[in-house]
């Protein structure tokens, strides 16, 4: 696990290919990769890299290249197919130098040229220059678990594993206004786009091809296909499913350093703990965070599962003073980034890589086999516009422009008057009429005419899925990517430690688009198969509780611990949100809160991040 950041600068400009730009830009990035530095200049080309040592210690250097120096490689993954793709590579003449999975990129770009990717299963994001062609190839995995940022300017082509690694290379900063919209509906930014006009991020499961006289090239390679199977029974779909995430979590053990689970009390990292421990020759370590607050509190369920597979357990309990990492996190995202659970990740992370330098995670359950709560609520209210052929639908919007906010009940008056089968659009953080109440006219007179649902809208036409399906797609190629995995890549990396989710395994993810959603989501139970898969193997309490968040108690902290810092942040007269937000609103949002009337901690907080971000970006 690594940081890569490079350049190909057009005619001109090659004076900024010198490797004082390029230690630069991987000295911003030193905690992905602590271990190793490297640097390699070809005329127009830079790349610059930081190793984080995983396999194969001492020979893992990058740059790295083939037998005669005209395929360079930078790249920051894993790829758990690299020993049989090695085999093959060598009965095709291929000589290696070292035995690691970067190597055998390489020789498989020898082999297939662009079409490599379809044959790396694992996670990555890498760079070739191809000397002869001149050409630089670049590619992310398949759910974006690795990160890949670039910019395209009048000076060449910038790219990195994040975005200080050139940001201070492409001209000036500026906010893009659809962008920050974008992200106070959801709370992180859109899947090609970042919060810098210019700056981009390579989609997942995309690829792209620049040269020195042309913009990026960029086509995807591969795509989430939900094709339901009907003629397989649950039995089979529970034997499939349990053998296949065997095989992912077992091929993800391969580690020459210290290895472990980040152990929460859900199904997910509770099934890959274990089967993990299954797999281990030692007992596995485990590592688990809890809170003072017993609603939020996960540990006696963690316990649970530790003490059923023996683990050597760690545990860490999290206080109020933990939000004072948030300027730290701020640096860290680059971005505005408002999932709460960044924190406690954060943290996780950091306690964990003590004692290891590799652990497992268990992301990607909820979105695979609709395990979120939004789903069983869609599921309802699709079947009420069906039975009554949407009549009912101008009757909802009605209803929900005339019910006061504070009653119960409103949150699903709103998802009844929206448009019928574009209801994943609408899981938000901001509602539409929210955000004009909080915007500034001058802001909403800047965005007027785009709204962020419409991006979403556009991915659900687009698809070919239905019912819980296009609920779990649309989750999975927006919320899954740009909020889920950013924050596990970050929180990780910051603390120079390599995450790894066996879940999304592309092979055991394509396993799951084939089975029907009616054994993912039954009689309102989600995760059906998943847990019928796993009744053996995870305690009954385990496998009965309902989805709970990775979330931190600000409900309560907001309220009693942290109201000073409210006032001193987005409280302020002087706040740099003023520019975008009605201080007036913001104002009211913190007496609502406190006054009880309603839980506004997830409005609040986007404030809180989007005031810090702005503090640190009007300063630079």
């Amino acid at each position: 696990m690594c940081g890569i950041s490079g350049m190909l600068v057009q005619a001109g400009f090659e004076k900024l290919v010198n490797r004082d730009n390029l230690q630069k830009m991987a000295e911003s990035i030193k905690y992905r990769g602590p271990d190793d530095a490297g640097y390699y200049i070809s005329g127009p080309l830079g790349f610059a890299f930081r190793r984080l040592s995983i396999i194969d210690l001492d020979n893992g250097h990058q740059p790295m290249c083939n037998e005669d120096g005209s395929v360079w490689v930078i790249y920051n993954g894993e790829i758990y197919n690299y020993a049989s793709l090695r085999k093959d590579l060598i009965a095709r003449g291929h000589i290696f130098k070292t035995k690691t999975d970067t190597e055998t990129i390489i020789h498989l770009y020898e082999e297939m040229g662009t079409e490599c990717t379809s044959l790396l299963r694992g996670m990555f994001a890498f760079a070739i220059w191809d000397d002869k062609k001149k050409m630089l190839f670049c590619a992310r995995d398949r759910f974006g678990i690795k990160p890949f940022y670039y910019s395209q300017d009048p000076q060449g082509f910038f790219f990195g594993s994040e975005i200080k690694s050139f940001i201070s290379l492409v001209g000036e900063k500026q906010v893009l206004p659809s962008a920050l919209d974008y992200y106070l509906t959801y709370g992180y930014t859109p899947a090609d786009q970042t919060i810098f006009k210019g700056i981009h991020k390579l989609p997942a499961g995309h690829q792209l091809t620049v040269t020195q006289s042309n913009k990026p090239a960029i086509e995807r390679y591969w795509d989430i296909k939900i094709q339901p199977v009907y003629d397989i029974t649950e039995e089979e779909w529970a034997h499939n499913l349990l053998e296949k995430l065997r095989e992912s979590i077992k091929i993800r053990l391969r580690s020459d350093v210290p290895l472990g689970v980040l152990l929460s009390g859900g199904i997910d990292s509770g099934a890959v703990t274990a089967l993990a421990a299954e797999l281990s020759h030692e007992p596995l370590k485990t590592f688990s965070l809890g809170f003072r607050e017993k609603e939020h509190d996960e540990l006696p369920l963690t316990r649970i599962i530790s003490e059923r597979y023996q683990t050597d357990h760690h545990e860490l309990v999290l206080e109020p003073q933990s939000l004072d990492i948030l300027p730290s996190l701020i640096s860290l995202f680059d971005e505005p980034f408002a999932d709460q659970s960044a924190i406690p990740t954060f943290f996780i992370c950091r306690y964990a890589r003590e004692v290891v330098t590799v652990a497992l995670s268990g992301d990607g359950g909820d979105e695979l086999f609709a395990g979120y709560s939004h789903y069983a609520k869609f599921n309802k209210i699709n079947k009420l516009h069906e039975a009554t052929g949407g009549l009912l639908h101008p009757l909802f919007k009605l209803l929900h422009q005339s019910l006061p906010i504070s009653i119960p009940g409103y949150g699903l008056s709103y998802y009844l008057s929206r448009p019928i089968g574009k209801l994943p659009a609408f899981v938000c953080k901001w509602k539409e009429h929210e955000r004009r109440l909080a915007y500034r006219p001058e802001f909403s007179e800047i965005i007027k005419g785009r709204r962020p649902e419409d991006e979403k809208i556009k991915i659900i036409n687009q698809s070919k899925s239905q019912g819980i399906d296009l609920a779990t797609e649309t989750d999975m190629r927006t919320w899954l990517i740009d909020d889920v995995l950013t924050k596990v890549d970050r929180a990780s990396m910051a603390n120079s430690l390599e995450v790894r989710v066996p879940i999304l395994d592309h092979e055991f993810a394509e396993l799951a688009f084939k089975i029907p959603s009616s054994l993912k989501l039954k009689n309102g139970n989600g995760k059906y198969i998943f847990k019928k898969a796993l009744a053996n193997h995870l305690p009954g309490k385990i496998l009965s509780q309902p989805k709970r968040g990775f979330g931190i108690p600000l409900r309560k902290w907001f309220k009693n611990d942290l109201q000073d810092y409210l006032h001193d942040t987005i409280g302020q007269k002087n706040s740099p949100l003023n520019e975008y937000i009605d201080p007036r609103y913001v104002s009211d949002l913190i007496h609502k809160h406190n006054s009880g009337f309603r839980d506004l901690n997830q409005k609040i907080w986007t404030l809180v991040v989007l005031h810090e971000w702005l503090s640190k970006f009007k300063s630079h």
